[in-house]
């Protein structure tokens, strides 16, 4: 069976997991954040299979939580994400290699040259998750007293944006002449000084590095306010969207088709990859017992702040071992409250069950076999809620493994993913066009790879491609 729309998936792997107890799971790599020799297991096992892209998250301040609950965290200690993913291109030839930066605390020349670096190492596979930051903490490493307000980061983000661009544009792809006999090393006709000189940013160009395999690095947004909406609308090739149910997720697609095309993009210009624990059992029962086990986990110093917040109220005082009783309404998110106490009573958890649920990882979670998660996928595919998905691993290795080995091919099967890489570059996997060079048009050659170009490789094999 094969069909005409196929899944992209992109795993979420630093911090290893976003499930606040994955590194106490048995079994798990309680070091995986920090342990190269894992971070390149876990990157050539995404590789055989056939995975888009592997997505690293970054953070410029502890979390921004009490020490009581970040005394448990796994994330306080992690790898800065371009140094890890320039490692991991060494040991990898199909992969994305996705890394955030932040637009709020970071310069647009470092930005532009750090992932054009990326690109060339890795033969094209380079892609930048584009953050204003969200963490207030953040500010007050950067000689901040406070952090920028929210629409002052996205004004920013969006000058930042078009900055990065231009220096990405610097070189025509057919500058570097490199002609000995001459002694000609570039045509100077085919270099362009950027000058730009804006609201935020003064930068003068050129990028000292050639334009990127790809054109430009793909652009990765999460921004869910209507800001971000906004920001990736106009800036991203990638959004990875948040939403915990389809319902919920038809209409942010819905939406984000619709400020395309006011924005004069084409509808298929975007990827829409929703975040989604994969919790796999041989069977349902199997899955929903490892769900309860890694909720248990859970310390209740972390997830009672963690439901006191979505519910906008003193949770530490309930009886932890009952339903949750009637909160009353408050100036804080109704909707978040409204879903939260929905979820307890749809499945009957009580207080304690539901502040490890939401303590964990709140978000949306495919529980069951592969033959069960692999029909919520497609459903989603077929019926408008996502392109795929940005895969979140409960726990590693184990949860890694059991996606490449059972869910993957199961997928495959069912012709809704890819049985080997079909490109070379980040681009290729998610079946975005190399971007022409707003400066020197005339010289784009579509399909021109630099760097190494390896041939398609199956993947789901039992090794790496290679």
């Amino acid at each position: 069976m094969s069909h005409p729309r196929k899944l992209h998936l992109g795993a979420f792997i630093k911090p290893v997991s976003l499930h606040q107890a994955s590194w106490r799971f048995p079994g798990a790599f309680k070091d995986a954040n920090l342990n190269i020799g894992h971070m390149m297991r876990f990157a050539r096992t995404l590789e055989r299979g056939c995975f888009d892209a592997l997505f690293t998250a970054d953070h410029l301040a502890l979390l921004n939580m009490a020490m009581p609950a970040l005394r448990r965290s796994p994330t306080v200690s992690t790898f800065e994400p371009t140094t890890l993913l320039a490692v991991l291109s060494a040991v990898t030839r199909h992969i994305g290699l996705v890394g955030t930066a932040s637009t709020s605390y970071e310069e647009p020349y470092h930005v532009a040259r750090r992932f054009a670096s990326l690109d060339h190492l890795s033969g094209g596979r380079a892609g930048w998750n584009m953050v204003t930051s969200y963490n207030p903490e953040a500010a007050l490493n950067f000689s901040l007293a406070e952090q920028p307000e929210h629409d002052a980061r996205y004004a920013r983000a969006r000058e930042f944006h078009d900055v990065v661009r231009g220096l990405w544009d610097s070189w025509a792809d057919d500058a570097f002449v490199e002609d000995s006999d001459s002694g000609l090393y570039f045509d100077p006709e085919r270099l362009h000084v950027l000058d730009h000189k804006g609201a935020h940013f003064a930068v003068r160009g050129p990028l000292n590095i050639a334009r990127p395999v790809q054109g430009a690095p793909v652009i990765f947004q999460a921004g869910a306010s209507p800001a971000g909406r906004q920001l990736a609308t106009e800036t991203a090739d990638v959004i990875f969207g948040s939403a915990a149910t389809l319902e919920d997720a038809r209409s942010f697609y819905a939406d984000m088709q619709r400020r395309l095309r006011g924005a004069g993009r084409r509808g298929d210009a975007l990827r829409i990859l929703p975040g989604a624990m994969v919790i796999l059992g041989d069977t349902h029962e199997e899955a929903q017992a490892r769900r309860a086990l890694l909720d248990s986990l859970v310390d209740d110093d972390i997830c009672i702040p963690a439901l006191s917040r979505l519910l906008g109220c003193d949770a530490s005082g309930f009886d932890p071992d009952q339903p949750l009783p009637h909160v009353p309404e408050t100036n804080d998110s109704q909707s978040t409250r409204a879903f939260v106490i929905e979820l307890g009573v749809r499945e009957g958890l009580t207080v304690r069950q539901l502040a490890q649920r939401l303590g964990g990882y709140g978000g949306l979670t495919f529980v069951g076999t592969a033959a069960t998660i692999a029909d919520e996928m497609e459903r989603w595919l077929l019926e408008g809620g996502a392109d795929g998905f940005n895969i979140i691993f409960p726990y590693l290795p184990m949860g890694l493994d059991d996606v490449v080995d059972k869910l993957v091919p199961e997928l495959q099967r069912r012709g809704l993913f890819r049985k080997q890489y079909e490109g070379t570059t980040l681009r290729e996997h998610l079946g975005l066009a190399r971007p022409e060079n707003r400066f020197f048009p005339a010289s784009n050659r579509p399909g021109e790879t630099q760097g190494r170009a390896p041939s398609p490789a199956p993947c789901g094999t039992g090794r790496a491609c290679d």
